[in-house]
């Protein structure tokens, strides 16, 4: 097995260029579990742990942008958790703190999987996923970037740069139900996030879906309904958000959970999310 050691984008997008079938390495917390399963052969491997560029975040006006190599570790620290507190919190139900430190922003995009912790909170705030390949570079909405369970919208020798969120005025919250309570794959999780100047509300849902899931219908409901002083609502009305929110999940039955069980297991948290709010 070929390993590259690349330090900077170009060298990374130079060599996916030349070598279209490499696969790329960041925390590995992802790729490992299939390789040693025997379902990811390797035979060349770039390894992103020492591009720095990847590993930066910045603020920008009303924007944030975070590089793909930021770890869930680096979202709960205090300086990003007082920005994206969505993420922040969705960070600290990653794993052990060996996978906190090790597992990447990026890499949890690339897997595209339903149960991605940071994809609700992300989906929710709007996020732009911005990607590279030789000589290009363009952006995704991750709305438009997760087209199927662990399916990315990335073509051929691109990689993901980082991503793109707004820093929003108003509380955030992130809740996920698994089957323990601690280290655990999502069977349910819902990220809900509110901008007070804008009077909106954002609702993301993993785990219910093929992708990760908006709630139209319970975010427009919601923005109309708030008292946007208070951020409180009706306790009835609590209970017709969380029917709108488990009307938008498309769950599935697996070996975790079954279909009924999600659907309602998104409205509950939904709801105990705008309750919460209307408290913090």
């Amino acid at each position: 097995m070929t390993v590259l050691l690349p330090r900077s984008l170009d060298e990374v997008c130079a060599e996916l260029a030349a070598r279209p079938d490499a696969q790329l390495l960041a925390g590995g917390t992802d790729l490992m579990v299939g390789v040693n399963a025997g379902r990811h052969p390797l035979t060349t491997v770039i390894a992103l742990d020492r591009v720095e560029d990847l590993r930066t975040w910045r603020r920008v006006g009303d924007q944030l942008e975070l590089g793909a190599g930021v770890t869930y570790a680096d979202l709960a620290r205090p300086e990003l958790a007082s920005l994206v507190p969505v993420l922040a919190q969705a960070a600290r139900t990653v794993g052990s703190p060996q996978i906190r430190n090790a597992g990447t922003l990026g890499g949890n995009l690339a897997t595209a999987s339903p149960a991605g912790d940071s994809l609700p909170g992300l989906l929710a705030l709007g996020a732009v996923v911005r990607v590279r390949s030789l000589g290009a570079e363009r952006e995704v909405d991750l709305a438009d970037f997760c087209v199927g369970p662990k399916r990315n919208a990335l073509a051929p020798g691109e990689v993901i740069v980082g991503v793109r969120v707004p820093v929003l005025d108003g509380p955030q919250e992130f809740a996920k139900i698994g089957t323990r309570n601690a280290m655990v794959i999502a069977v349910a999780a819902v990220a809900v996030v509110c901008d007070r100047p804008g009077h909106t509300i954002g609702v993301g849902l993993g785990s219910v879906g093929p992708t990760p899931l908006r709630a139209p219908e319970a975010e427009a409901w919601a923005a109309e309904h708030l008292d946007w002083d208070t951020l409180a609502v009706e306790p009835g009305a609590l209970d017709h958000f969380g029917a709108l929110v488990s009307a938008a999940a498309r769950p599935i039955d697996d070996h975790r959970s079954t279909a009924q069980y999600r659907r309602h297991c998104v409205g509950v948290l939904a709801r105990r999310a705008l309750r919460r709010m209307a408290t913090s």
